[in-house]
């Protein structure tokens, strides 16, 4: 790759981390089945133990481009308590972080339909940025980046989730806590903070018929001073043999998702993201998503 296109390709992905996708932790178009993420709450809500995989490759044609991995694992303990963690590894040109995260919830019965569950997360995050790489890509950085030094922050979340056979409302907080990392500024790399995130999401689910549903569902993502992020989706469910589905993220994306019941309590699924942001119009922005569920 040319040094002139790794120069405008790694200020382009300082830039949207901050002011264009307003997302500085990483988006995945199974977030119906990655909630434990972003919601402590949602742990144990399922009444088996369930354990995930994930694989995101954003950008996939770009070198360098971002690169996330989850492990989740969350079960129900006794009547009332859920118990669960979490691992999520984010790679981006220069930046790497890795995110453990414990949950805990608890909850409520309100009636014969309706589940009310609270959560609590603690985690801890270690952030490295190797800010040498600057030069490679043209970057110019402040002083304060000069002997930067790898971090390893606590950090603690919290959230509510509704739950109904039918429906679900979910309201969280994951990251309260404002760590250092890198941000952009009028083409500058400098020392700046993460900024807080809230998640609050939906979702009904039709009956089309004795094999056939529609699965509906939104998320609202707010980050601190920077413009909401939206995203719809639709899932056709097929008896439980397999989800054909598409996304809408507003005035960011597009895709499509298949998901596959391989046997009972074993599900493997794959995404396919393109980017309609014209700052990255005429570069490669496929984006592959593979998702793994195992209920146990």
């Amino acid at each position: 790759m040319k040094l002139i296109n790794k120069i405008q390709i790694m200020a382009l992905f300082l830039a949207l981390s901050v002011s264009v996708t307003a997302q500085q932790d990483p988006n995945y178009t199974f977030y119906r089945y990655n909630m434990n993420i972003y919601n402590p709450a949602f742990v144990g809500s399922s009444e088996a133990a369930e354990f995930s995989l994930g694989i995101r490759s954003q950008w996939a044609g770009i070198e360098g481009a971002p690169e996330s991995q989850s492990v989740i694992f969350g079960m129900p303990v006794g009547k009332n308590i859920g118990l669960g963690a979490s691992i999520l590894n984010d790679k981006t040109f220069i930046e790497q972080q890795t995110w453990v995260a414990i949950d805990v919830s608890y909850n409520i019965q309100l009636d014969d339909e309706h589940v009310l569950y609270f959560g609590i997360k603690g985690s801890a995050n270690s952030y490295d940025a190797n800010t040498q790489g600057l030069v490679t890509y043209g970057m110019g950085q402040d002083a304060s980046l000069m002997n930067y030094e790898s971090r390893f922050t606590p950090n603690v979340g919290a959230g509510v989730y509704l739950k109904h056979d039918r429906y679900f409302a979910s309201l969280s907080a994951p990251k309260l806590l404002t760590p250092d990392r890198l941000q952009e500024r009028d083409g500058n790399a400098h020392l700046g903070v993460d900024r807080r995130h809230a998640y609050l999401s939906g979702g009904y689910t039709f009956l089309l018929g004795k094999t056939l549903d529609l699965k509906t569902m939104g998320m609202l993502r707010y980050v601190d001073a920077s413009p909401i992020s939206v995203e719809m989706t639709g899932i056709l469910d097929f008896g439980e043999r397999f989800e054909l589905g598409a996304s809408y993220r507003y005035s960011e994306s597009i895709s499509g998702l298949v998901l596959f019941s391989i046997s009972s309590g074993f599900n493997i699924g794959y995404a396919y993201e393109t980017s309609i942001q014209e700052q990255i119009n005429g570069l490669d922005n496929s984006t592959h998503e593979l998702f793994m569920r195992l209920k146990m």
